[in-house]
């Protein structure tokens, strides 16, 4: 079934933009409500979740409109996923006294799971990619 999905570069932004509303969602609202078992301050969530859903959206829009260079779109989103994965690294590091296993936990597999879509979409590009001297016009 990943298969499927992640041949059709239309489904890969649909596919990152649930896994963004996703955390949105997590981030936004399960985790603030459960804050003291996180230990991440309530600031840094929402502004983490209001990230995801401005990724969701990017993501939408692309599954939505999809366009013929989407190469460029996808990269796009590999991108922004991975300066947001850098992101919570540098707040994990940042707020280490404050976290729980808990929260530690949550943000690891959040960027491990992230780092996959990643690695799925740069390889998309890859397969994608055809040069311009290849092109048949």
């Amino acid at each position: 079934m990943l298969n499927k999905i992640t041949s059709n570069p239309k489904q890969i932004f649909l596919l990152d933009c649930l896994g963004a509303l996703l955390s949105a969602t997590l981030l936004g609202v399960v985790l603030p409500s459960f804050q003291p078992i996180f230990g991440m301050p309530h600031k840094v969530l929402y502004g983490l979740a209001a990230l995801a859903c401005l990724f969701a959206i990017y993501s939408f829009w692309n599954y939505r409109w999809f366009k013929e260079n989407w190469q460029l779109y996808l990269r796009g989103i590999a991108i922004m996923n991975l300066l947001y994965c850098g992101l919570t690294a540098a707040l994990v590091i940042y707020f280490r006294q404050e976290l729980t296993k808990w929260g530690l936990l949550y943000f690891l597999q959040e960027m491990v799971v992230i780092m996959v879509v990643v690695m799925i979409e740069f390889k998309r590009v890859q397969q994608g990619f055809v040069p311009l001297s290849l092109k048949r016009y």
